[in-house]
Parts: structure tokens; sequence; C-alpha cells
């Protein structure tokens, strides 16, 4: 288990390195036109193949990552914070959640991905819209779990020693409350990393995410989508590194999971 959690950890620093330092990794400019090497098939110079204005696919690819790699965690950072937070008040608050649980509720009555794009077609185009419009309807299901967790601890002994003690509200929510509800958040985050990556590469498909001519997984398998026949290795290309970075995303979210399972933990103890 701990070989698999080391493995998955590192394949997904590898990505987020890799992302990183982008503009390094690149063999060519990534925005240069060319339209005399337009189209050409993968070779030993272009690794990838160009695209219709003769760009290097591979540096598209690469510089993509960083679009559609760290877009994904804000979005997933700034959802389970959020969301988190609201959970945990509501839990602890009838008044708060009698309000903020009905609005989470009238977020989740819509079909997440259907309300998403309403919401970024009136805020508009560009990566950052498809970020806010994600959130706007994702935080429900962290705020969701969150409140169980918190009603399921709130009155635990420790919670009522602690008080008599002497902590205060906001003392008992982050010495006691947060701690014990941070690895269902964590996992449920991870494994929603590749989920938000998908959505965000759908709002780029269809021209609600990334403009052209941003380096963007799915806005350049919506660029290469009529050339599929005849030059496959446009599209092919980018929807190969989202299958690789949500599978690699996935599979370290299942191995937290399995990890911090406390019948796997009971069973590591025994051997």
């Amino acid at each position: 288990m701990k070989r698999k959690l080391i493995l998955c950890s590192a394949l997904a620093l590898g990505l987020v390195l890799a992302a990183w330092f982008a503009e390094a990794l690149c063999p060519f400019d990534p925005y240069e036109q060319n339209f005399a090497a337009a189209l050409q098939p993968p070779s030993w110079e272009h690794w990838f193949g160009t695209d219709r204005f003769g760009r290097d696919m591979l540096s598209r690819v690469i510089m993509g990552a960083r679009v559609s790699i760290f877009s994904a965690l804000i979005l997933v950072g700034i959802i389970s914070v959020t969301g988190t937070a609201i959970g945990v008040f509501c839990g602890c608050s009838r008044r708060a959640d009698a309000v903020l649980m009905r609005l989470a509720d009238i977020c989740l009555a819509f079909p997440g991905m259907v309300f998403g794009l309403a919401v970024a077609a009136v805020l508009g185009g560009g990566i950052q819209n498809a970020v806010l419009a994600l959130a706007a309807v994702s935080w429900p299901k962290y705020a969701r779990i969150a409140r169980s967790q918190t009603l399921a601890v709130k009155n635990a002994d420790y919670i009522a020693a602690a008080r008599l003690a002497g902590d205060s509200f906001w003392q008992v929510i982050g010495r006691h409350i947060l701690p014990n509800i941070a690895g269902t958040i964590l996992v449920t985050a991870m494994l929603d990393v590749g989920t938000m990556m998908m959505e965000l590469a759908g709002f780029s498909f269809l021209g609600l995410g990334a403009q052209p001519p941003t380096a963007d997984w799915g806005s350049m398998m919506s660029e290469g989508r009529s050339m599929l026949q005849l030059y496959p290795w446009v599209i092919f290309t980018p929807g190969i590194g989202i299958v690789l970075s949500v599978a690699i995303f996935h599979l370290l979210g299942e191995t937290i999971r399995d990890h911090m399972d406390p019948k796997n933990r009971t069973g590591r103890r025994r051997e």
C-alpha cells in the first residue's frame, strides 16, 4: 500500500512539476505559427506532429498542462475550502443550516454540468469564468459532507470536555472538528481533481473555457475535431494528456482513500 501511495504521489508530483516548468520543457514556442509546416504528422522533429497553423503539438500539450492542471487544482481548492467552511458552520448553527443548506439543495436540484454551462454563459468565456462557474455549482457536495461529519462529532465527549475547559466556538472548530473531518475532505478533493479537469476541458471544448490561442487541452481538441479523420494526431495528443492526468489523480485519490481506511490500517498493524 505504501509503495502504491509513493508511486501515485510521485506521478502526480511529476505532472505538477512538468506543468510548472512547462516553458522550459517545450522544444518549440507553442504559439509560434509556421504555415509551411502545417499539419505535419509525428516525426523526429515534431514528435506529436503540428496543427493547422504549424505549431508544434508536443509543445502545446506541455504548455496546455499548465492551464488544465492548475485550473483544476485551483478549482478543487476553492470548492473544498468554501464548501467545508459552509458545512462546518451549518453543522454548528441551526439558523445557518436552515438557510445555507436550502441554497445547497437548490444547486443540487439542477444537473451540475448544465447549471455550470448556464453560469459560464452568463459570465462569458475565459478559463477564469469557467472556474468561477464550476465553483458556484460544485461547493454543495463538500458542504454536505462537512455538515454530516460535523454533526457526527460535535456531540462527542471530547468536544464537551473542550468546552468545559474553556475553548471558544472557533477554538472547538479549529482544534477538534476540522482535524477530524479533514481526512474525508482530502480524499474527496483528490478524487475530484480528475473530474474537474474533465469538466473544465468540456467547457473549453464548447467555447466557454480557455480561448484560442491559449494552449488548453479542451480548446485544442475543439480546434481539431473537424480534422479527426485526416489528421488524428491533432485531437489525439491533447486527449492523451487528459486521459493520463485524470487517471493519475484518480489513482492517487483512491490510494489515499484506501490508505486512510481504518480497516486497512488495522490490518497493517496486525501484520
